[in-house]
């Protein structure tokens, strides 16, 4: 799986935790909507779907440009993202 990373992503509107594999070659934003879909899903509808949240690194509280390739982040294998 050289394409994908496991990432553990934080969701604080439900207060829940998520591991997901997510594409090295695609944009933030469009991973974004990815991550949404998949929580959605995984929450059984707890969490709905927003365009207007955005995602950010834990530890340093970056704000990830949508326009900006996953690969072309600091966002690696382990990483902890906030989607808020």
């Amino acid at each position: 799986m050289k394409n994908k990373i496991l990432v553990e992503i934080i969701i604080p509107k439900i207060d829940e935790r998520y591991n997901l594999f997510i594409p090295v070659n695609k944009r933030v934003g469009k991973v974004v909507l990815l991550i949404n879909k998949a929580i959605f899903e995984m929450s059984s509808g707890r969490y709905q779907i927003s365009d207007t949240v955005s995602l950010y690194n834990r530890e340093t509280g970056e704000k990830y440009d949508p326009n900006s390739m996953i690969y072309e982040t600091n966002i690696r294998n382990g990483a902890i993202l906030v989607l808020d």
